[in-house]
């Protein structure tokens, strides 16, 4: 089938159907407006489920079947297990044994270990994959080899194509590090406990079938309650469903490079100089290297200010549990964990809160947290002058990096890149991004170890900052300065077949992906 393109608001090229399916070119930022209504599955009857509440089946491929699996269709799964997950593979080998083909299968992230179900994109057991494509499945579908066109979505992109209806959720399998019988699930305890299952919220509401599998069946009823049993169809028991050390880390590292540390210091001084960081805000926390390092700076000027943030907000790593504990900041709001001390605190204090991905992210909804947040540092793979941001391929055209709920933060009322001037002698500040995941418009602040770029549009910013000594730069300076140490990249060559499109948090496309060329 012909591919019709056309030029959407952020100037890239991009198609009108993907997978057999109409979709809509981005419009701008907050110039798309949804009609329509919400999608909901088949109503169920409780005279079909087992009155004494017992819904534990024999194995995952009972399950399978008893759901009705079949060629075509949607498969989800949640990544709260990271690289330690041993469920997600497991749907796979299944369906391949029973023949079952063009699959499309729709996780919250993928990562190394889905390696293996390059063999079923292979065959045809998979169809292609709407969601982040980490590492080899990168790769893989970047080379042109996935039948199907990737869909990249962040988190909150997902929940809304799951509320919208634009991705129907035929079967959602949960791995549940703790469930009873019935189907009521938490996180929180187990040899696989994640802490929370936020990212499998949407799925369990809205998919028609919903399977648990546990490693940790307890007695009715399974306390306190994350995901509710009342949505379940069957639950499995299975021996493992994790690695515990894959799924969180027993200590989350701050980076010790002299550079990185310059850039989170930078980071924070920026924000306490320009009055971005102030007493009772809002900021948004991560678990990379450098952003651990801009939290434990952002701590210290809280404690000597006596200030503290009203709400931080998580992926939670035991440096926001020490802001909480210590008093520099009064909640945390809980979208995933990222190390044991994390979940202890998930456990033991009611100040830290499971926050789901829906009511922080979704963009289809009456407002989310990402706007009331007063600060939020990410990462970014690639940087243009003219601001816009690529997390999900690297200066080589490859997709090696999910989107998360990057996108979703551009929201916040400050954003700030804190990223090296280059990797690798690869310059990240580039004329113009490989693969457009955010518009200039929403980036506001660039900080490198050798200089900070504020956004034109930003002029409050670029007022307060002449009040101080920090190193401000235009954009171009740091352009030229990593183009100086490092040389002038060459470009990655494409094909023009389309292998992926990224979609935008209101549903929208804002750039298509196209093979990578293959060396000569």
């Amino acid at each position: 089938m012909e591919t019709n393109w056309v030029k959407n608001a952020a100037g890239r090229l991009v198609p009108t159907q993907v997978n057999g399916e109409e979709v809509i070119p981005f419009q701008g930022v907050g110039k798309y407006r949804v009609h329509g209504k919400m999608h909901a599955p088949t109503i169920p009857s409780f005279v079909d489920f087992p009155k004494d509440g017992n819904k534990v089946v024999d194995s995952l491929k009972t399950a399978l079947q008893k759901a009705g699996l079949k060629d075509g269709m949607t498969i989800s799964t949640h990544h709260h297990f990271r690289d330690g997950d041993l469920v997600s593979n497991r749907i796979f080998d299944i369906a391949h044994e029973l023949g079952v083909k063009d699959l499309r299968w729709f996780p919250s992230a993928s990562f190394p270990c889905n390696s293996p179900l390059i063999k079923y994109l292979e065959d045809g057991t998979i169809h292609h994959i709407e969601g982040s494509l980490n590492g080899p499945l990168g790769r893989f579908a970047s080379e042109g080899k996935m039948c199907g066109t990737a869909v990249l979505r962040s988190h909150g992109s997902r929940v809304q194509a799951i509320q919208d209806g634009e991705v129907k959720i035929d079967i959602a399998v949960i791995a549940a590090p703790t469930c009873d019988s019935f189907g009521n699930a938490n996180a929180l305890y187990g040899p696989s406990a994640c802490g929370v299952l936020g990212f499998a919220e949407m799925d369990v509401q809205y998919a028609e079938k919903v399977i648990m599998v546990t490693d940790n069946l307890v007695e009715f009823p399974c306390l306190p309650i994350q995901l509710e049993g009342n949505y379940v169809d069957y639950v499995v028991v299975v021996d493992k469903i994790g690695i515990p050390e894959k799924i969180v880390s027993g200590t989350t590292q701050i980076t010790r490079s002299p550079d990185r540390l310059k850039i989170a210091e930078l980071t924070a001084r920026f924000c306490l100089e320009t009055g971005i960081l102030h007493d009772r805000c809002i900021i948004q926390s991560g678990a990379g290297s450098i952003s651990l390092a801009i939290g434990v700076f952002i701590h210290q000027i809280l404690k000597e200010k006596n200030w503290k943030a009203a709400v931080s907000f998580g992926g939670s790593t035991k440096y926001s549990v020490q802001m909480l504990q210590e008093g520099t900041a009064e909640k945390i709001l809980e979208g995933q964990l990222f190390d044991t001390a994390a979940i202890e605190s998930m456990r033991q204090n009611p100040l830290h809160h499971n926050f789901s991905v829906f009511n922080a992210y979704n963009y289809h909804s009456k407002g989310n947290l990402t706007s009331m947040i007063d600060l939020v540092t990410l990462g970014a793979t690639e940087v243009d002058v003219n601001f816009n941001g690529n997390v999900v391929s690297h200066s080589d055209g490859y997709l090696l990096h999910g989107i998360g709920g990057w996108q979703n933060c551009l929201h916040a009322k400050n954003v700030i890149l804190p990223i090296p001037l280059f990797r690798d002698r690869i310059p990240v500040i580039v004329d113009e991004v490989t693969t457009l995941c955010g518009p200039g418009e929403l980036i506001d602040v660039i900080v490198t170890e050798r200089g900070i770029a504020i956004n034109p549009l930003r002029t409050d910013l670029i007022e307060k900052a002449k009040a101080t000594n920090l190193p401000v730069k235009s954009i171009y300076e740091l352009k030229e300065e990593a183009e100086r140490i490092c040389g002038k990249p060459e470009k990655p060559q494409f094909t023009d077949k389309l292998i992926g499109i990224v979609k935008w948090p209101d549903g929208t496309v804002i750039d298509a992906i196209r093979q990578v060329k293959p060396n000569d």
